[in-house]
Order: C-alpha cells, then sequence, then structure tokens
C-alpha cells in the first residue's frame, strides 16, 4: 500500500491529543486480567492472557518475514479466535488490517488484494478453495505469503502453527501515531475494483471511546453475529477488545444458536442488522430463553423499523439504540429507543462532535423539514479510498464556511428538534412521471398489510412514466392473499403519484452477508 502519511485528514484534529494504541493496550490487559475470559469459540475459550501471547507470537513473525509499519495484512475468514488473534498481532506488528469478504467474487478479490498491495493474505479453510482460483493472480503475494489460517489445508504450503514455528511472545508493540493506517474495509461492488476505505487511528481511538459509553468496556460479553469484514462489526469488536471486555463469536448467524449463546454466557450486548432482530423475535422458543443479562442491543446497516423495535422493547430485555453511519465516517446518528419513543421511524440525532446538513442536486443547503442528500461531518472521518483520489473528491461536499463534509448518497431530512429520517438511497429513488419516489414511504405501507413479511419496492422501467414503483413481496406463512388483493389494498393507501404499477410475490428477497436488501440484484431483470 502507498505511504499514507501524506493522504489528508478530514476530521477535526487536536494537537494534544493522546493516545494509547490497541497493540499497546492489549499487553497491559494480558497483566492485569490474565485469566479474564477474552474469547468464546463454541466450546474453546481464550484467556486475555493466551490471547495476547498468540498475537504477540503473530506480530513478531510477520516482522521477521519482512513486514514494514503500515504494509497491508489480508484475512479471508469466518470469525474465529484465529482471525481475533490475527487482527491484534496485525495491530501490534504496526501493519494495517485488511478483512476480506468470502462472500466476494474471485475477481474481486484478486483486485483488493493487489490494490491494497498485500504483504501476507490468511485464510480459513472454509475459503481455500476460492483462494485457489486467485493464487495465480496475486501481484504481491507468493505461495509464502499465503497461510492457512486455522490448521493444516491441501493446496496451501503453510498453515498458522508451521508459519509460526518457535518463535516467541515477547511484547514488542509497534510505536504507531494518530496518521497511522489501522485498517481498509472494502466497500461491497460486483464490477471493477471495490474501494479502499482507509482508517487511521484518530478514526479508530475516537470511536473506541465514544463506543465505550455505550457500555462497550472491559464488562461486556459481546455476541458477534456478523463478520469482521463489515465495518458495523468493528464498531462494536474493537472497543470491548480494547477495555478488556469478552467476545462471543459466530462463525454463522443462526437465530436459535444466537440465544442459546446469549443465555449461556449472559450476553450483555450485542451489534445486530435489521433482519437479524426480526428472525430472533420470530423463533417460536424466544420467550423460553434467559436474556435478563442484556444491557444493551445496537442496529445498524439500515433503519430498524418503527413495529420491530416495539417488540424488541417489549419482548427483549435491554435499552436498543440505533446507529446510523457511513464505513466512511463523517455522518454519525443515534437513537436511544427507550428516550425516544415517538421518534423511532427515525435514525436519532446528530453524536457528539458530529454535523448532518441536507443538500439539493445542485450542493445548495437546504432547511430542515426539506428532503435532500444528507452529508455530514465527525470526529472520525476516513483519510480517503486508498489508490482513488478522484473518488475521494467526488464524496466531498464544502459547506459555505470551508468545512468538509462526506455525502452519504442517502436522501433524507432532519426535524426541527434534530431527528434525521432516511427516505432512500439517492440511486434507489424511483423518478415516475417527474415526481421523486421514496421506496420507503411505499413499503410501511405494504408491511402494514396483515399478510405481508418482507417486502422491497424498486422502479421498473415505463414507456409512460419513465420508471414505476413496484412491490417485491414475502408472504407470512400460511397467508392466502393473492397479488391483486394486496396491490389494491397497498394503493388504496398511497397518494396517486406514489401508486404501485404491480405486486410480485418472492419466497425471500436477496440480502448481504450484514442485512441488506440488494436492490441493485432486484432491478437487475427489468433493465436492459
Amino acid at each position: 500500500m502507498k505511504n499514507t502519511q501524506h493522504m489528508p485528514v478530514y476530521a477535526p484534529t487536536d494537537p494534544d491529543e493522546s493516545m494509547d494504541a490497541i497493540g499497546q493496550r492489549i499487553q497491559h490487559l494480558a497483566l492485569e486480567r490474565p485469566d479474564h475470559i477474552a474469547l468464546i469459540d463454541g466450546e474453546t475459550q481464550l484467556s486475555w492472557q493466551a490471547l495476547v501471547r498468540q498475537a504477540n507470537r503473530i506480530a513478531n513473525r510477520l516482522r521477521s518475514a519482512g513486514l514494514k509499519q503500515g504494509d497491508a495484512v489480508a484475512g479471508l475468514s469466518e470469525n474465529s479466535i484465529h482471525y481475533v488473534a490475527l487482527y491484534l498481532g496485525t495491530l501490534v506488528a504496526g501493519g494495517c488490517m485488511v478483512p476480506l469478504s468470502g462472500m466476494a467474487s474471485g475477481s474481486s478479490l484478486a483486485l483488493m488484494l493487489n490494490d491494497c498491495r498485500a504483504r501476507f493474505l490468511f485464510v480459513s479453510k472454509k475459503n481455500i478453495e476460492l483462494f485457489e482460483g486467485i493464487a495465480d493472480k496475486l501481484d504481491t503475494l507468493g505461495r509464502d505469503q499465503c497461510i492457512a489460517l486455522d490448521g493444516h489445508s491441501p493446496g496451501m504450503r503453510l498453515d498458522l502453527a508451521s508459519w509460526l514455528g518457535d518463535i516467541g511472545a515477547e511484547a514488542r508493540p509497534a510505536t504507531v501515531t494518530l496518521d497511522d493506517p489501522f485498517n481498509v474495509i472494502y466497500s461491497s461492488g460486483t464490477t471493477g475494483t471495490p474501494k479502499g476505505i482507509l482508517h487511521d487511528y484518530r478514526f479508530r481511538q475516537r470511536q473506541m471511546v465514544r463506543m465505550s459509553r455505550f457500555g462497550l468496556d472491559g464488562n461486556a460479553v459481546n455476541l458477534v453475529s456478523t463478520p469482521m469484514y463489515s465495518n458495523t462489526t468493528l464498531v462494536s469488536v474493537l472497543p470491548t477488545l480494547f477495555y478488556g471486555g469478552t467476545l462471543v463469536l459466530m462463525a454463522k448467524f443462526d437465530a436459535r444458536r444466537f440465544l442459546e449463546m446469549a443465555e449461556r454466557y449472559r450476553v450483555t450486548h450485542a451489534m445486530l442488522v435489521p433482519v437479524q432482530y426480526q428472525r430472533i423475535l420470530a423463533d417460536p422458543e424466544f420467550n423460553r430463553f434467559d436474556l435478563s443479562a442484556f444491557q444493551l442491543k445496537l442496529c445498524t446497516s439500515a433503519p430498524l423499523r418503527a413495529d420491530v423495535i416495539r417488540e424488541a422493547m417489549e419482548r427483549w430485555p435491554g435499552n436498543i439504540r440505533e446507529v446510523y453511519g457511513l464505513t466512511e465516517g463523517g455522518i454519525s446518528t443515534s437513537l436511544d429507543c427507550a428516550a425516544h419513543p415517538d421518534k423511532w421511524d427515525s435514525v436519532g440525532k446528530p453524536t457528539e462532535g458530529a454535523e448532518v446538513r441536507v443538500i439539493d442536486e445542485e450542493g445548495n443547503e437546504l432547511p430542515r423539514g426539506e428532503t435532500g442528500e444528507i452529508v455530514g461531518r465527525a470526529i472520525s472521518m476516513m483519510r480517503g479510498y486508498i489508490n482513488r483520489e478522484e473518488q475521494t473528491r467526488d464524496m466531498l461536499w464544502t459547506s459555505p464556511e470551508g468545512l468538509v463534509f462526506y455525502r452519504s448518497g442517502d436522501m433524507g431530512r432532519v426535524d426541527e428538534e434534530g431527528f434525521v429520517y432516511i427516505l432512500d438511497r439517492r440511486k434507489d429513488m424511483i423518478i415516475s412521471g417527474g415526481f421523486n419516489i421514496y421506496a420507503v414511504d411505499l413499503e410501511k405501507v405494504l408491511l402494514a398489510h396483515p399478510a405481508v413479511a418482507d417486502v422491497a419496492v424498486i422502479g421498473i422501467p415505463s414507456e409512460q412514466w419513465g420508471e414505476t414503483p413496484l412491490g417485491l413481496v414475502v408472504l407470512k406463512p400460511g397467508c392466502t392473499e393473492d397479488e391483486a388483493e394486496i396491490l389494491e389494498w397497498t394503493n388504496g393507501q398511497l397518494g396517486k403519484a406514489q401508486r404501485l404499477t404491480a405486486i410480485e410475490f418472492r419466497p425471500e428477497l436477496p440480502r448481504s452477508t450484514i442485512g441488506k436488501v440488494l436492490k441493485r440484484d432486484l432491478r437487475a431483470p427489468y433493465w436492459p
């Protein structure tokens, strides 16, 4: 990865700001709470002393193999003890962690690895076949820099144990600055090279401090059920690790297993996406599980519907705090659901040190109550997209006072009390006969029908209107309504310019691994 020191810093800076880097911090945890459980993975538990020892061994081996400060170390793995140790070991060594998705195509993975110029790649058994398809397409990685993470695998020259050999566990954490690279998170993408979002230590340090105020600290037992290549997951994982709490790891989400683990380990916190709330609450045995240890559940990646919040607040102990933001940072709002039951349709107010505005198509700021694109700035803002200066510039909006804001791509508004409402992705907004139609307005009406379990509204081509809204509906089990009935009922609740052209039933909606409906996939068959 190219030198990042000369990339601009968009976040507000403080010359007196100090930092206890996570690679240094965990050395103290090994001494202060050596026997406290750091990680739980199935039936395996690892203490803080054991975790830090393994992270230090990985760090020392990386350096002995030539890793330089700021070099990229990539991981292609589901959540596991090995993966968390690798993440921490990379930071102890002064490297930049690049977590990759096993759901990406082989061609996209090769592009990402070449883009960040990865010096090492660690692969879990589950992803070996995917790796073998791209091994000869990697510019910076030879076979000796590609290591099987969780045991010997055919096709891999080295596994973690043999690669580590007899390397020692001496604590030699790298000295890093606030400007040094911490991690690169790749945006999801199906064509071209996904954008690599660079977070520095300033970004992560401030985020960890902020999240600790929600109880993600040394007393937390945090159940992790979303993948670690997602910033959604890291937002809660990193502060739990920094402050010495306990992570309960799930390699793959399953609602019943989530409930079992939450009860067994007296889980206090979890970061979930909306579809996970729905599946957990829908479990027929939900009420028999003891979830009384829960203090807080967080939600991000997409707005959580008010009806789901209501059910969770009634049935599931502990508060819910909805978080809205970008992986890039800049935009940061939070909704305390217990404190604001009348604002459950919003994503809350800007957090401390954050500011949100709304602009029109020409970049002019709009007054409160009017709909436009949401832009924001905050104390945590990415350094930029690596090797993508033009795309980084395209994301920026500069206010009349000369302040740099990030464009969200989300359409929304801010009410008179400062609460932010998300209406749609800008690219998903439907323009029909010159009218702007926001899918979320139509989806809310559809979800009010007693037979509808899940829904997505998309725009499809129309000779008369340019495009027109189509409702894609998943019925609740046992319901027998037909498409025409639901269409008639829904259009009876909508304004003339909003009405759906048709309803189509689907057995399920395609979602990303963190629960976002893939509207691009839904639209593809309708647009030539």
